[in-house]
Parts: structure tokens; sequence; C-alpha cells
């Protein structure tokens, strides 16, 4: 996308300050962001030259953790923080298995919805719905028209919250949301997780986010305990909250970590499932 964009949709498109969707999306190489997105993408890269193969090891995860759902029964999804659309997406993922799942995408950013038509390419069985709302607002979200016409939230659900609340510090109380959503759905929903965190190079993370919010955005990475503590309320599938190269790992995964290029450093993520009892 170029920068040649009307200026006085800058307030409304956010080009004043990085998004955290678009900054992810030049990060898997996409080109769905804006000259201060860049800026950002590169100052962080600078600090961490990981953030690509932490990028590439998340949305691997989140297709396997997708598909896992989805082999045992889910057919709804809500996925909020969806990001720039990129192939395959998770309804893409899903509806291979079950060709009748429906999945509602939730982002903040007005860009995501500029790009919703990629999103909203369902199978002919199944139903997809894009929705511009914020996680820091569950019940706008569970309430709205795009939800309430496209699942049944007295049906399981599986709530994915993939590489979204690292942007969450604790004064905008993140576990009281993901309870929130919990709370809302049916037993036997999932709830898909991820988390950046400084637990293997403390010292390089204190650096990144002092990066980030120097360059306008704001940021909490957590301990593997902290990040657990998001799955109250739910029972962990095995193997818990981990690498995400170590969860249900395919060959393609197998493969990186062969080569050295999935690490505990460089990819700096907890990520877990958790099944709503």
């Amino acid at each position: 996308m170029s920068d040649s964009t009307d200026t006085s949709l800058d307030g409304r498109l956010g080009l004043d300050r990085p998004h955290g969707a678009r900054v992810y999306d030049y990060f898997l190489g996409g080109k769905t962001n804006f000259a201060m997105d860049r800026q950002t993408a590169e100052h962080l890269l600078e600090v961490f030259p990981g953030f690509r193969t932490a990028a590439q090891s998340n949305r691997m995860w989140m297709h396997r953790a997708a598909r896992y759902a989805a082999e045992r029964g889910i057919t709804q999804f809500l996925d909020i923080g969806t990001g720039i659309p990129t192939s395959p997406n998770l309804h893409e993922v899903v509806q291979e298995v079950t060709p009748d799942a429906k999945v509602v995408y939730v982002d903040n950013d007005p860009i995501v919805l500029a790009h919703s038509r990629a999103l909203l390419v369902s199978s002919e069985e199944g139903k997809t719905a894009y929705l511009e709302a914020d996680v820091i607002d569950p019940q706008s979200i569970l309430e709205s028209d795009e939800v309430k016409e496209t699942l049944d939230l007295s049906k399981p659900v599986a709530v994915s919250l993939v590489g979204v609340f690292h942007y969450l510090p604790d004064a905008l109380k993140p576990y009281d949301l993901v309870k929130q959503l919990v709370d809302a759905v049916a037993p036997g929903s999932y709830l898909m997780f991820s988390h950046c965190t400084p637990d293997f190079a403390p010292d390089l993370w204190e650096r990144v986010i002092q990066v980030y919010k120097a360059d306008g955005g704001d940021a909490q990475v957590r301990s593997k305990e902290e990040v657990e503590r998001f799955f109250e309320g739910t029972e962990l599938v095995e193997p818990g909250v981990v690498m995400p190269f170590n969860w249900y790992p395919d060959k393609e995964t197998d493969d990186l970590v062969a080569k050295g290029e999935f690490t505990d450093v460089k990819c700096s993520l907890w990520v877990g499932v958790g099944i709503k009892p």
C-alpha cells in the first residue's frame, strides 16, 4: 500500500502512529503498512532481529491450533485481533476441515476493514463476517450484530487471541478482558492464546519495549506464569503453555527447529489452548 493516502484520513486510519497489525504485516513480508509502521518495525528489528521469526512461528502455530479445534468438532470461531489478511486465513484453515465452519473476524484497525473482502470469501457451506471493534470492549463484540447473526454462543466457540495481549498494559486490565470473553461462551469452548515474553532475553526485551513506546506504541511482555493466568477458567490442552514450535509441531516446524531458525530466544512467545469445562 502506498503512502499517498488522503492526509485527512490520517487520524481515522491511525497513520500518525504505528499499529500492531500493520507492523506484524511488515514482519511477515506484507505490503499493507505505512511509513510509521515500517519505521517502527525497522527500529524493533535493530534491537531484536528475531521479530520476523517470531511472527512466522506465531502464525504457523495459529494454523495448527485452529485446525486442532476444528478436528475436534469446533465449527464456530471468534478471531479477535485478526490483523491484515494473509492467506491462508483462519477460515480457510478450518473450512478445509469443516466446510460449514463460521468465523467472525474482529480488529480495531480500519485498514483491516478495507481489506476485509479477503476475509469474507467463505466456503459455500460456511460463513464469515468482519467487525471493526476493540478487544478492550468485549461487550461491544459479543453484542454486535455480526456476532449474533453468525455465531451461536450457546454452543462451543473457539476464541482466538493470537499476538494481541502484549499490546495491552496492566492498566487496561487484560485478565478481566479475557475472563469476560471466556465467561460469555459455552462450556466446551476453546481459548487460543499467544503472547510475547521476555523470559529468554529480558534485557533485550526491555530495550524493545522502550523503542516501541518511543515510536508511539504501547506494549507489555509477560512471563510464562503471567501468560498462564490468562487461561484461568479453562483446562489447558497438553502440553500446556509452551513455545509455539513445541505445540503439536508439524514437519515444517520441526525442520525449522532443526535448522536453528526456531529457538526460544528468536521466537520469544508463549502459546497455549484452553478448553472451558
